[in-house]
């Protein structure tokens, strides 16, 4: 495992290129969740025209011959100052107010990545704890936001909803102006539409049954339906738990897979709450399989091709409107039909399409019948239409946009300095950025100390 202050060998750098720096807090490593994945396929598509540098707050044991790995120290970050003081180009999420400080002093153009809807997820991630605390996450996330809303050059999302949504948080913020407006009236130069995307190669069929190896329980002639990627408290596994005690009588053979397991506080709460609802409905571990670590990322296609259909469930809140399931697109790539809740943009894909089946949220009747209809038509029915989608999302189709931001060498403002005056955060914020930035000094002494005294 790399340490913290260590850098994985890459290729060399070439002082023809731009340099590019992408920054995330999620692990990178061979178990990885979203961000991490979209990070880890950016940065190599984009080595094709430019150095790069992914830097992570948690890095496992991983490595790539085609971008530079960095390690750092969430609350010591440090180790990346240097990167970003190189770097022509860096690539984010909304960062903490040290990085970002950092980011918006440097000479880069910095291109922040807006795909995750992190402000409305912060409500339903909080959503059990006290009030208190849920307005101190959800202050401190949109500090996040609108930190970057006025440091960023441009900015890329998921789906055109959702760049309705930022547009109009920059034109509340007064970021969006005549001068500016003129300039470009589409706005495609500030903010566009990168998806989360797919390998250009279609998964390799599998040789013997991972889920079966996994679940000795699961017999050669049971039908399998997929939950692919993670629990997480904003979704509705206990939906899926007791559509399967209705479809058990229609279907018994049929057997449901959770494939991920997250250690995360919140989806450890929504995985025992969907293993809850197992055990009342007296599935577990008959009709309902829970996996107990996460599939590493190059090893999900196993798993995706050894299943009849997916299956995925929300609940109806603002982040369902705003969100961009990804593993929906994996079972576009690797043709396997999903049954999901309507409410997103890909769940309407799912449903005009003819993909698979959308359903209305919480309404586990409808859920077990339209399952009961996709295990019926089965899997190879719904190959042509699913091959044909996940042409559309192969990476570098989707990510043409990103890589027009990267390589674009016209000198540009930030979308605050385009603004009419001088940024000025409000005072709530500002207290809110000084409180941090004070905290992450006496944290960073005392970390310090602690490796002086420890030497670890």
């Amino acid at each position: 495992m790399l340490g913290h202050n260590d850098a994985a060998a890459g290729p060399p750098w070439r002082k023809d290129r731009p340099r590019v720096l992408l920054i995330t807090l999620d692990r990178v490593a061979k178990q990885m969740a979203g961000p991490a994945i979209r990070c880890w396929e950016l940065g190599h598509l984009l080595s094709e025209h430019a150095d790069v540098t992914l830097a992570a707050a948690d890095m496992g044991s991983i490595a790539s011959d085609r971008i530079e790995l960095v390690s750092f120290i969430a609350h010591s970050p440090g180790a990346i100052r240097r990167h970003i003081a190189e770097a022509d180009v860096i690539i984010a999420q909304p960062q903490w107010s040290v990085v970002a400080t950092w980011m918006h002093r440097s000479r880069a153009r910095i291109i922040y990545d807006l795909y995750d809807p992190e402000t409305l997820e912060t409500l339903e991630r909080f959503a059990n704890r006290a009030t208190l605390e849920r307005y101190m996450w959800l202050e401190l996330t949109l500090d996040r936001l609108q930190d970057a809303l006025r440091g960023g050059h441009h900015f890329m999302c998921a789906s055109e909803k959702q760049r309705d949504l930022w547009i109009g948080a920059m034109y509340g913020q007064r970021l969006i102006g005549p001068t500016l407006y003129d300039r470009d009236p589409s706005f495609r130069s500030v903010i566009d539409v990168v998806p989360f995307g797919l390998p250009q190669e279609p998964p390799s069929a599998p040789t013997d049954s991972v889920i079966r190896a996994a679940f000795p329980a699961i017999a050669p002639e049971n039908e399998i339906v997929l939950w692919n990627g993670g629990v997480w408290n904003w979704l509705d596994p206990a939906c899926a738990v007791r559509a399967f005690a209705h479809l058990r009588e229609r279907r018994p053979g049929a057997r449901l897979v959770f494939m991920g397991a997250g250690t995360m506080a919140v989806a450890k709460e929504a995985s025992a709450r969907a293993r809850q609802a197992a055990i009342d409905a007296g599935l577990l571990d008959q009709s309902v399989f829970f996996n107990h670590e996460w599939v590493p990322y190059h090893e999900r296609s196993a798993w995706l091709r050894d299943a009849e259909c997916a299956v995925g469930t929300h609940l109806e809140h603002l982040e369902t409107r705003f969100a961009f399931r990804t593993r929906l697109l994996d079972c576009f790539w690797a043709g396997l039909p999903p049954v999901c809740t309507e409410g997103d943009d890909l769940s309407e894909r799912v449903r005009r399409d003819g993909l698979g089946e959308a359903v209305p949220p919480g309404d586990d009747l409808a859920l077990a019948a339209a399952l009961e209809r996709v295990l019926e038509r089965g899997r190879a029915s719904y190959a042509d239409a699913l091959v044909k989608v996940a042409a559309e999302y192969a990476w570098p189709r989707v990510a043409e946009p990103l890589v027009n931001f990267v390589m674009d060498a016209r000198p540009s403002r930030s979308l605050g300095g385009n603004a009419r005056g001088p940024w000025r955060r409000e005072s709530t914020h500002q207290a809110r950025f000084v409180a941090y930035q004070l905290g992450h000094h006496a944290l960073h002494k005392a970390f310090s100390v602690h490796r002086r005294l420890f030497g670890r």
